[in-house]
C-alpha cells in the first residue's frame, strides 16, 4: 500500500480507532517528552499492541510474553532459540533471519525470571512491516523439531562430551559468583511454588533430561496471542501496522485459541509471594583461586507494582541511601571504611518489587562485618531527621534524567510498558501513569517524617535475605574433578559402539536443520527501499581553533558566529540538533603523560568528579562537590575516548540543561585545575580499584583480550596502561610507595592533570540547540584563561602508529594458553595483521566479507554456533588499527570452533562454497544499518560527525561515499579480502592466538593448537603483569590481594570511573 504521513506525537486525528479485529483502547501525549503511546487489542485474539512514536531512523519491536514456570528445566530459554529454526509455513531454518538481514533488520531475544522478549530492530518501517508477520509466526506457531532440540538445547557429542547452544550458554555462567548468589537469594525470598524462585535459563543437570515434548507443553501453555504483547517503538505508520496484524491473525486464526477459554494470567493470577516473618542469611561458595575477595547481597521486598507514588519513593530514598559517593552507605562504606569498593542498589518490578543492596570489592572475612555496617547506617539514618536539602537534590535529578533518557533512549517506553504488561492492571489505569510525571507531584509534597518513615517500614523494620558470596579453590578443584569423572564414566559407559550411535544421531539432526531454503523463497521478499529510513542529521558550527579545519556555511554557524567572542579561543564544535538538552564531551589526548605514569590513569579517572576542590575560592570536601555536580547535571563520566575513534584517548562528558550551561564549564574548569589532591583520598582512590581487580579477573573474554593488547601494542600506548593486570601490580607497589613517599605519588597525579590538560590538547564538542545555549562561545573563557601559552592543536595519533613491533607483523608468538579456575568454558582470540586506514582501497570488501560471514544464520553462524562449538564468534570493528581479530565467545572447545571457523572462509574464498547472493544483499543490507545506528540518536548522530571530521580527519558525507562503495563491491573482491586479510587470522606464523579456558581443557586446547603448526606456551594470568618500572619489596608475593594494615576509620574513597554518574 502507498506510504501515509505517520502520526505527530501530539495528533490523534489520524491514529485508526480500529482496523479489523484490532481496537484503539487509550491513546496519550507523554508531557515530559516528544512522545505518543497508543493501545490497541484484538478482539478476535487477546494480542495486545502498544505503539510509543518517536522520531528518527529506526523502528523497534519488542514481542513480549509473560513466561511462568517452576522449575530449572530451562524450557523458557530454549525457546528463545527454538522459535528461529522454523515455523509452520516458513519451515526452514534461519529463514526469519537471513530475510530480516536483508531488510535492514537485526533479530535477538532474551529470557528473564517473567518474560521472554523477542527483538526486530529495522532501520527504517519498511523494512520492519516486511519481517514482522514472518516474525510472529514463529513465534506463536514453531515446530519445535526433535531434531532443533538436539543440536540447539543440549547433546552428546561424538567424543562423549556434553553440547549444544542453550547448555554451552549456561556452562559459561551457571558458577559465575553473581549467578550463584542470585539463584540463592531467590531461594530464600520465594516458596517452592513462586516462579520467581526458579532458574528460567536452566540448569546443567536440569538442561541434559529436559524432553522436546516438556519444551512444546511449555509452549502451547504460554505462547499465545493473548499473552503476547507487541511493542513498537520508532517512526510508526499505524493504518499499516494493524493491517499487517489483522491479516496476520486471518492467517493462524484456526491456531489461536477462543478467548473464552480457560487461561491464568501469568505472575498476576499466580500464587503470591508472602512477605518474609524472619531474616535469612546463606553463604553461597564459588570458584575462584583468589580468595581475597568475595560480594554480598541483600534483598528487601518493596511496594507493589501497581503503588506507583510507593514504587518511585523507594527509587528516590535508595539513590539518597546509596546513589553516589556522597550518599551514606557508599561514603561510610566505601570512602571512609573501605571496606568495599562499591555499594549500590537496584530494584525489580514485580507484582510486589524487590529492592536489592549489593556490596562487592569485599575481603572474604569482613563480608559479615559490611552487613551488619549496613544495618547500623540504616538504623542511625532513620534516628535522626534526613538532609532534606540533599533528597531534594536526589529527587530533582531524577526527574531531570526521566526527561533526559525519554528524548535519548528507545528503550525508556519500551520497559516502562512491558513493566506494565507484565504486573499492571489491564484497564489502563496503570499506563496511564506514563502520560505525566505526577506521582513526582504527590511525592514533593511529602514531609520529612514520611520519607522517613518509609525508610523505616522498608529497609529497617522489615526482615531481609543475605547471601555472602565467597571464594572456594576446593570449590575450583572439586568442579574439574566431578566434570572429569562424569564425562569419563559416560564414555565408559556408552563405549565406542555407543560414542559412534551418538555422533551419527547428531549429524543426522544437523543434516535435517540446514536443509537449504529454495533461493525463489528468499526471492519472495524484496530488498525494501531505503527511502522509508530517516536518518539523522546534525549541523555542524566551528569555533576558536575548530575554525582551522573548515567553517561550514549554515544558520548554525551564523548563530555562533553573532555570539560573544572569546578572549581566549578553544577549540570547540557545535553540533546542532533539535533537543532540550546539552552535551558537552571535552576529548583529551594522553600522548604527554610520561610512559611511567599512564597506570596512573584509572587513579585520575576515579578522583575526577570525587575529589576535593576549591571552587570560586571556597574549599571543598569531595563529597560536597558530588553534591554540587548532582544539582547541576543530569549525568557524567569520564573514560576512554574509544567511542569518539580514539581508545587510548580521555573522554569527558557532561548531560545538562541549557540554562546550567556556563554553571557546568565552570565546574569543569575546577575539576581540571583546581582540584585538591592529598594522601587519604589517594589512599581511598588505590583501596578501591585494588579491590576491584579479584572480581575482573575472572573474567575469561576481559583477560584473553588483555594479553592481547601487552603482545601487541607498544608499551606508551594508553590502552595497554590502564588494564586489570597492570593494576593488580602497579597499584599494589603505589600504595605502599604512598605510605613511604606520600607528596612523590601526589605529584605524580599531578603531573597526569596538567598533562592532560594542557594547551592544545582539549577538543570540545557541544551538541544541543545552538539557539537555547547562553553565550556558547565566551563561556568556556573560564577554561581557556588558564592556558598562558598558544601553539597549535597536539596531532591525533593514528590508530596503528600503536603498534608494537609484534603488532606491525603478527605471528611470532603463537599460541598462549591460560587456565582459569572461574571458567567452565572457553574464549578465544586471533589476531592478523589487518588494514592501517579508512583510505585502505580493499575497506569495502573487507566490510562487506566480514558482514556476509557474520550474517545471523550465514557461514560463520552454522559452522560454530550451528555445530555447537560456542554460542558466537565475531571479528573485531576497528578496522584501521592495524589489526584484524577474531574472537570466539563461550565455547566448550575454541579450537573447534576456530578450525570450523578457518574451514567455511576458506571454503568460500576458494570458490570450493558458493556466494549466496542473498547473503550479498544482506551484508549491504546489515552495513546500512550499522552506519545508521551510529547516529540513532541526535547526541549519536553528533558524535559520529565530530568523529569524521575531527579525530579522523574525513569528509563529513564519508558514510554515504562509503556505502556507495560497498554496494558495488564484487563477489570476486570480497572473496580475494577473505583470502589477504581474513583467512590469516587461522595461519600459524601469520597470526598470533589467546586461549582462556577452564582448566580441564588446557590439555586437549594445547595440543589442538599445536597440531595446526602454532607453537604453545601454558601460563596464569600473573605472568602478564606489568609494573612499568615501579618496583616491589623484597618479600612481595604478586598473587597476594590481602591488603594489609588498613586504617578503617581513615578518610574519603572514590566513585567510579567509567561508569555514568
Amino acid at each position: 500500500m502507498p506510504a501515509q504521513k505517520n502520526p505527530d506525537s501530539d495528533d490523534t486525528a489520524q491514529l485508526p480507532d480500529a482496523v479489523g479485529h484490532f481496537k484503539q483502547k487509550l491513546s496519550f501525549k507523554t508531557e515530559y517528552a516528544p512522545s505518543r503511546v497508543t493501545k490497541y487489542v484484538s478482539e478476535r485474539s487477546g494480542l495486545q499492541v502498544f505503539v510509543a512514536d518517536r522520531k528518527g531512523p529506526k523502528v523497534i519491536g519488542n514481542f513480549a510474553l509473560a513466561t511462568e514456570i517452576f522449575d530449572d528445566s530451562g524450557a523458557p530459554h530454549t525457546l528463545e532459540h527454538l522459535i528461529f529454526m522454523g515455523s509452520k509455513n516458513y519451515h526452514w531454518k534461519g529463514l526469519l533471519d537471513k530475510l530480516a538481514s536483508r531488510a535492514y533488520s537485526t533479530t535477538n531475544a532474551w529470557t528473564a525470571t517473567d518474560h521472554t522478549a523477542y527483538l526486530l530492530d529495522s532501520v527504517g518501517w519498511d523494512g520492519f512491516a516486511q519481517i514482522l508477520p514472518v516474525y510472529l509466526e514463529h513465534v506463536l506457531l514453531p515446530i519445535i523439531s526433535d531434531e532443533a532440540c538436539t543440536t540447539e538445547v543440549w547433546h552428546v557429542d561424538g567424543e562423549g562430551n556434553d553440547a549444544g547452544v542453550v547448555y554451552s550458554e549456561m556452562q559459561g555462567v551457571q558458577y559465575r559468583s553473581a549467578e550463584l548468589m542470585d539463584l540463592a537469594a531467590r531461594r530464600l525470598l520465594y516458596p517452592e511454588n513462586v516462579g520467581f524462585r526458579y532458574e528460567t535459563g536452566g540448569m546443567m543437570e536440569a538442561l541434559r533430561i529436559l524432553t522436546p515434548e516438556r519444551i512444546r507443553e511449555f509452549h502451547r501453555a504460554m505462547y499465545q496471542p493473548r499473552n503476547l504483547c507487541v511493542i513498537v517503538v520508532g517512526d510508526v505508520n499505524h493504518v499499516d501496522l494493524l493491517e499487517i496484524l489483522e491479516r496476520f491473525e486471518e492467517s493462524i486464526k484456526e491456531h489461536i485459541p477462543s478467548l473464552e477459554s480457560s487461561f491464568k494470567r501469568p505472575w498476576v493470577d499466580s500464587v503470591q509471594a508472602p512477605q518474609l516473618t524472619e531474616t535469612k542469611v546463606e553463604d553461597v561458595e564459588f570458584p575462584e583461586e583468589d580468595l581475597s575477595m568475595g560480594e554480598l547481597t541483600m534483598a528487601y521486598f518493596g511496594p507493589a507494582f501497581t503503588d506507583l507514588v510507593g514504587s518511585t519513593a523507594i527509587q528516590i530514598l535508595l539513590t539518597y541511601l546509596c546513589g553516589s559517593s556522597a550518599s551514606i552507605l557508599e561514603n561510610t562504606i566505601v570512602e571512609k571504611e573501605k571496606l568495599a569498593s562499591v555499594v549500590q542498589w537496584y530494584t525489580d518490578n514485580r507484582p510486589n518489587g524487590v529492592i536489592w543492596i549489593n556490596a562487592s570489592g569485599v575481603k572474604t572475612e569482613k563480608l559479615e562485618k559490611v552487613e551488619k555496617r549496613i544495618l547500623e547506617l540504616l538504623e542511625e539514618v532513620v534516628s535522626k531527621p534526613l538532609d532534606m536539602d540533599y533528597l531534594n537534590a536526589c529527587f530533582d535529578r531524577e526527574v531531570r534524567q526521566i526527561k533526559f533518557h525519554a528524548e535519548e533512549s528507545y528503550n525508556f517506553f519500551s520497559s516502562s510498558i512491558l513493566d506494565d504488561y507484565l504486573f499492571g492492571k489491564r484497564d489502563g489505569s496503570t499506563i496511564r501513569t506514563m502520560e505525566t510525571l505526577g506521582e513526582y507531584k504527590v511525592l514533593r509534597e511529602w514531609t520529612e517524617e514520611q520519607w522517613r518513615a518509609y525508610i523505616k517500614k522498608f529497609l529497617v523494620d522489615a526482615h531481609h535475605i543475605t547471601v555472602f558470596g565467597k571464594p572456594s579453590s576446593e570449590m575450583a578443584s572439586r568442579l574439574k574433578e566431578e566434570e572429569t569423572a562424569r564425562i569419563a564414566k559416560r564414555k565408559e559407559e556408552l563405549g565406542p559402539e555407543g560414542l559412534e550411535k551418538l555422533g551419527k544421531k547428531l549429524e543426522n539432526a544437523k543434516a535435517k536443520n540446514d536443509e537449504r531454503i529454495p533461493p525463489e523463497v528468499i526471492a519472495q521478499w524484496r530488498v525494501p527501499s531505503t527511502e522509508s529510513i530517516h536518518f539523522i542529521k546534525s549541523t555542524t558550527a566551528r569555533a576558536g581553533q575548530a575554525r582551522e579545519l573548515d567553517v561550514l556555511d549554515n544558520d548554525a554557524q551564523v548563530i555562533i558566529d553573532r555570539s560573544d567572542k572569546a578572549e581566549h579561543p578553544l577549540f570547540l564544535q557545535f553540533e546542532h540538533v533539535p533537543s532540550n538538552f546539552v552535551h558537552i564531551t571535552i576529548y583529551a589526548g594522553t600522548k604527554r603523560i610520561p610512559t611511567q605514569l599512564k597506570p596512573l590513569f584509572p587513579v585520575f579517572s576515579e578522583a575526577f568528579f570525587n575529589t576535593h576542590a576549591t571552587h570560586k575560592g571556597k574549599k571543598m570536601n569531595f563529597e560536597e562537590v558530588v553534591v554540587e555536580l548532582e544539582k547541576e547535571t543530569i549525568n557524567y563520566s569520564i573514560q576512554s575516548a574509544r567511542q569518539l575513534g580514539d581508545p587510548d584517548g580521555c573522554s569527558i562528558t557532561v548531560s545538562l540543561e541549557p540554562e546550567k550551561y556556563a554553571s557546568v564549564i565552570g565546574w569543569l574548569k575546577t575539576l581540571m585545575f583546581d582540584a585538591d589532591i592529598d594522601e587519604p583520598r589517594l589512599k581511598a582512590l588505590i583501596s578501591k580499584l585494588l579491590a576491584d581487580v579479584p572480581e575482573s579477573k575472572r573474567e575469561g573474554q576481559l583477560m584473553a583480550n588483555e594479553i592481547v593488547l601487552a603482545q601487541h601494542l607498544e608499551e606508551s600506548n594508553m590502552t595497554l596502561a590502564r588494564r586489570v593486570l597492570v593494576r593488580a601490580i602497579f597499584l599494589k607497589r603505589l600504595k605502599k610507595l604512598l605510605e613511604i613517599e606520600p607528596q612523590k605519588v601526589i605529584d605524580w597525579v599531578k603531573s597526569v592533570y596538567s598533562s592532560l590538560f594542557g594547551a592544545g590538547n582539549l577538543r570540545v564538542l557541544i551538541t544541543g540547540d545552538v539557539s537555547k545555549i547562553p553565550n556558547p562561545v565566551a563561556a568556556w573563557d573560564v577554561i581557556g584563561q588558564e592556558f598562558t601559552e598558544g601553539g597549535n592543536m597536539e596531532p591525533i595519533p593514528p590508530m596503528d602508529t600503536r603498534l608494537s613491533e609484534e603488532g606491525k607483523n603478527p605471528g611470532s608468538v603463537g599460541a598462549v594458553i591460560v587456565p582459569m579456575a572461574t571458567l567452565d568454558t572457553s574464549f578465544s582470540v586471533s589476531t592478523a595483521k589487518g588494514l592501517s586506514s579508512l583510505h585502505d582501497p580493499r575497506l569495502a570488501a573487507v566490510m562487506v566479507a566480514i558482514s556476509y560471514l557474520e550474517t545471523v544464520e550465514g557461514p560463520l553462524w552454522n559452522a560454530v554456533r550451528g555445530q555447537g562449538f560456542a554460542y558466537g564468534s565475531y571479528f573485531s570493528r576497528d578496522i584501521e588499527s592495524g589489526l584484524i581479530q577474531y574472537k570466539v565467545y563461550r565455547s566448550p572447545c575454541a579450537t573447534k570452533a576456530i578450525a570450523a571457523s578457518q574451514e567455511a572462509i576458506r571454503a568460500l574464498a576458494e570458490g570450493d562454497a558458493p556466494i549466496d547472493e542473498h547473503f550479498m544483499e544482506a551484508a549491504v543490507s546489515q552495513i546500512v544499518m550499522m552506519f545508521a545506528g551510529e547516529q540513532s540518536t541526535m547526541t549519536a548522530a553528533a558524535v559520529q560527525s565530530f568523529l569524521l571530521g575531527v579525530v579522523r580527519s574525513l569528509p563529513l558525507d564519508w558514510t554515504e561515499k562509503t556505502l556507495a562503495k560497498v554496494r558495488a563491491v564484487t563477489q570476486e573482491e570480497m572473496k580475494a579480502a577473505m583470502r589477504d586479510v581474513l583467512l590469516p587470522l587461522f595461519e600459524a606464523g601469520k597470526s598470533n592466538v589467546v586461549v582462556t579456558c577452564a582448566q580441564l581443557m588446557e590439555e586437549e586446547i594445547e595440543k589442538a593448537l599445536a597440531e595446526a603448526g602454532y607453537k604453545t606456551q601454558v601460563h596464569s594470568l600473573s605472568h602478564y603483569y606489568e609494573s612499568y618500572g615501579l618496583e616491589g619489596g623484597a618479600n612481595e608475593d604478586v598473587d597476594d590481594d590481602d591488603e594489609d594494615g588498613e586504617d578503617e576509620d581513615s578518610e574519603d574513597g572514590s566513585d567510579e570511573d567509567s561508569e555514568e554518574e
